[in-house]
């Protein structure tokens, strides 16, 4: 917590590493939250689940007729956090030629819409947000070094619930309590679900305590 309270007031880039539902998104929201840029936009982009040529029109927009299905003129999402936070969210798996074009436009602090042939300013903090450490993927040839550079200004690693076991109880508390107002029960946990909740590992860290919560 002091480590994003310190990094948020800063103007750099963020790394956020950690396992899957470890609550790496909770301190990206965090980081804009407590930041100079809290009353700006705050976007974020799955960067797993689209294909080259659509990171490229998500982040930097398109005009109209610039691929089959560009029925209109769309701004990026670079635009539309613009003066604020862009979180990048599994920015390790971008291939090389969206890290190249990620990487252009950070540098120049401008973007191209995809079909245009002019450049458009833009400031916009980023929040890289990665499960697998994009330091070891630099060293192999799959993560850009010089991207590398220029997203890894500030790092925080969001430990695994495992190693922080006295957050258990109050995590789990917050579930619960966020369930039974769901489904209008007044049931509480006994100290002996809270010991025995402890002594488990999670493997999937918050999200898999939250779902056994609800469960």
């Amino acid at each position: 917590r002091r480590e994003i309270s310190r990094a948020a007031g800063a103007p750099f880039s963020v790394v956020v590493e950690g396992e899957s539902g470890s609550g790496k998104e909770l301190v990206a929201r965090a980081l804009h939250r407590l930041g100079p840029r809290r009353q700006r936009p705050l976007c974020a982009l799955n960067c797993a689940a689209l294909s080259d040529e659509l990171v490229e029109a998500e982040l930097f927009g398109h005009t109209r007729g610039a691929f089959t299905g560009a029925v209109a003129e769309r701004k990026g999402l670079f635009e539309e956090a613009d003066r604020g936070t862009l979180v990048l969210d599994e920015v390790g798996e971008l291939t090389a030629r969206a890290q190249a074009k990620l990487l252009r436009a950070i540098q120049e602090g401008e973007i191209r819409r995809v079909g245009e042939n002019f450049a458009r300013a833009v400031d916009v903090r980023i929040i890289a947000v990665t499960n697998r450490p994009l330091r070891p993927a630099a060293e192999a040839g799959l993560f850009r070094q010089d991207l590398l550079y220029r997203l890894e200004v500030i790092r925080i690693v969001v430990p695994p619930l495992r190693a922080r076991v006295e957050d258990i109880p109050l995590l789990a508390g917050h579930f619960w309590r966020e369930a039974c107002a769901r489904v209008a029960s007044r049931s509480t946990l006994a100290p002996a679900t809270l010991a025995a909740l402890a002594r488990y590992d999670w493997p999937g860290n918050v999200r898999e305590l939250q779902n056994v919560m609800a469960a």
